[in-house]
């Protein structure tokens, strides 16, 4: 985000970039160009929510899943960020701020998990994305945490002891550091890949020019082995950049045909939605949005900052839905075979105020909204775990 409210140098090939340290030490120190895809900018009208957030209109009926009805699961939350649903019917809620984990019950309520140990919070930064590999509920399981200390940003991993209702955290690693911070554009997303790899989304720390230098960890998706190791088959032998030229990536999921999707924070006049490829240049600060510039690679859409300012992204059955900040709505995004071109529809326009996070859960979705994070308005109850059917429709396959 700029200033006006918008929302170290990698190692050595072989090189590993996770340590294990105490935390006591956390609290005291505590990346060629492809074919551009073809754009369009289709549209659908925005359906107009009733008093409990369910759409009264039916949008574009090509769309594969429609978001339909919603029911509140948790209120009171302070400025959430991430939230992961676990094999056990639990799930687990960042705070930023308050640098808590809490654990959301199978059977509803919230109760604390443990706080993360060396969170710097200010600004945008503090404890930000958290991950889970996929693995059965009865394995062992470390949880994956992205924060800001006092110096920079960094993945640590700390095992997720006991069971649904009794988790608790063990002792912290670093995975990666030295991760630019600043007050603005963190980044913070984590995810695993369909390969197993750790993804790590970066901000420019408000430097833009760290975005283009690729001996900088600033303006790039990551991309890193579970236990920290440089992957052989990385863009760019011996670092973890996978692709740069990013602003502030704070979304990114798969669909079924491998496509890597993010989502993007544009400057002042256009968000993002990308297709990834590795090793390819997004063209920030030097382009911003659709520049049809053979230099960079070109997002799939783009929106004008205040209807999008997107953050999270989830997909299910195919269909893409991203959260929006500053647009306050989720849209809801739909291709054809995991490529380009791509339509897109708004859902809940106002009706939760800033959305955070959009994760699957089930056969539905789960939605943070982000109202108590010092650029929204809170409203009773805020901030919110709410959660969203979905229903198939004519052009679901």
């Amino acid at each position: 985000m700029s200033p006006t409210g918008r929302d170290r140098t990698p190692k050595r090939a072989g090189a590993r970039v996770v340590a294990v340290v105490s935390v006591a030490a956390l609290l005291a120190g505590c990346t060629s160009l492809f074919p551009q895809p073809t754009v369009t900018v289709t549209s659908t009208a925005a359906p107009s929510p009733s008093g409990t957030g369910t759409p009264t209109t039916t949008p574009d009926h090509t769309i594969p899943w429609r978001p339909n009805t919603t029911s509140v699961l948790e209120t009171g939350l302070q400025v959430p960020w991430s939230v992961v649903p676990l094999p056990s019917g639990s799930a687990l809620i960042s705070e930023r701020d308050s640098a808590t984990i809490l654990e959301r019950l199978p059977q509803g309520g919230l109760r604390t998990v443990g706080t993360v140990p060396g969170v710097a919070a200010a600004g945008e930064g503090g404890l930000l994305g958290l991950a889970v590999p996929i693995q059965p509920a009865t394995a062992f399981s470390w949880l994956y945490v992205y924060l800001t200390t006092d110096t920079d940003n960094r993945v640590i991993r700390m095992p997720l002891n006991g069971v649904s209702g009794r988790y608790s955290l063990g002792e912290a690693q670093n995975v990666i550091t030295g991760i630019p911070k600043a007050g603005n554009h963190d980044g913070g997303r984590l995810a695993f890949g369909p390969d197993g790899m750790l993804y790590i989304t970066t901000g420019d720390a408000g430097n833009g020019a760290n975005a283009q230098n690729l001996s900088s960890l600033g303006g790039k998706i990551l991309r890193i082995t579970p236990d920290g190791d440089i992957p052989a088959d990385n863009p760019f032998p011996g670092s973890p950049v996978w692709s740069y030229g990013h602003r502030n990536v704070q979304g990114l999921a798969w669909d079924s045909h491998g496509t890597m999707w993010a989502s993007e924070f544009g400057a002042n006049t256009w968000d993002e939605l990308n297709i990834i490829t590795p090793g390819d240049d997004y063209g920030w600060p030097v382009v911003e949005g659709i520049a049809h510039d053979s230099r960079f690679t070109d997002p799939v859409y783009q929106w004008r900052t205040d209807q999008a300012s997107p953050s999270g992204i989830a997909i299910v059955g195919d269909t893409i839905f991203m959260a929006a900040l500053r647009g306050e709505r989720l849209w809801t995004i739909w291709s054809t075979d995991g490529h380009a071109p791509v339509t897109v529809a708004p859902f809940f326009a106002g009706t939760f105020g800033r959305l955070r996070a959009v994760v699957p859960s089930g056969s539905g979705l789960w939605m943070l909204t982000n109202n108590t994070d010092g650029r929204g308005t809170p409203r009773a109850g805020d901030d919110k775990l709410i959660a969203v059917t979905l229903v198939p429709t004519g052009g679901n396959k």
